[in-house]
């Protein structure tokens, strides 16, 4: 269910909006009048339809790119009220000891650097405002199985948004974030590995599934839409007393 109006006259810049989480942000946000910008590293982004929109073809785990979009957005709207920092996502699932150096660091570029890098270029337009709110996507999979390198990424973006919420305070900037459990989502378009998964895999990603679906109080996972629906409240005026929160938005599995 979409609120008419509540983000009129604001500009809002969504990471990740080609496809699942970020693209159903995306259209919610212009739905209830918000201009958006919608980043992502696919040219499949440029086929989201979010009204009075820019589309911006970036890669987010690069700090010049991350940097280039908030100037893109603010030479195309002169301001920037909400940044939604929703790229990220595991890469692998399967025990820690069965990881490379390389996945290592890779889940880590992919699920922490984003929010990093994004947080970064746009505070001082914000600074310079008076005002703003971010909202990152963490994952109450901090707290589960065969996912331990994303899981420290995501307690970095936790750690990151506690302490932005205490600088920036003072400057009418807040932050907050939503920790998602399972999220059911069409097939991605673009997927995060594009190798085939061997037997062994397929198991310790079933491990997860079982696990995530054991520790929802209502055992299911949830959808894009209501992952879509927590986020956009953090963004909102509505949560105007709301900052250095971490929301689980995950059946009732905290995290």
């Amino acid at each position: 269910m979409s609120v008419p109006g509540r983000f009129a006259g604001k500009v809002a810049v969504v990471t990740g909006a080609a496809q699942g989480i970020g693209r159903d942000v995306a259209m919610r946000l212009a739905q209830e009048g918000a201009q958006v910008v919608l980043a992502d590293r696919s040219e499949h982004v440029h086929e989201v339809d979010a009204g009075d929109s820019l589309a911006v073809v970036a890669d987010m785990e690069r700090y010049a790119d991350c940097q280039s979009l908030m100037a893109a957005a603010l030479g195309r709207f002169g301001r920037i009220d909400v940044l939604v920092n929703n790229v990220g996502g595991t890469i692998w699932a399967k025990p820690y000891a069965e990881y490379a150096e390389a996945e290592i660091e890779a889940e880590v570029r992919r699920s922490l650097f984003p929010t990093l890098w994004c947080c970064h270029a746009v505070l001082p337009a914000m600074v310079a405002a008076g005002q703003g709110s971010i909202v990152n996507v963490s994952s109450v999979a901090t707290r589960g199985i065969n996912r331990v390198p994303y899981a420290a990424a995501k307690g970095g973006v936790n750690a990151i948004t506690a302490g932005l919420a205490w600088e920036y305070a003072a400057h009418g900037i807040r932050v907050n974030a939503v920790a998602p459990g399972g999220t059911a989502a069409p097939p991605r378009r673009v997927p995060r590995n594009a190798a085939p998964q061997t037997a062994q895999e397929a198991a310790w990603m079933q491990e997860v599934v079982e696990q995530t679906t054991a520790s929802s109080h209502m055992r299911r996972y949830g959808t894009t839409g209501e992952q879509a629906a927590a986020i956009l409240f953090l963004a909102s005026d509505e949560a105007s007393y709301v900052t250095g929160t971490v929301l689980p938005v995950a059946g009732g599995d905290q995290g």
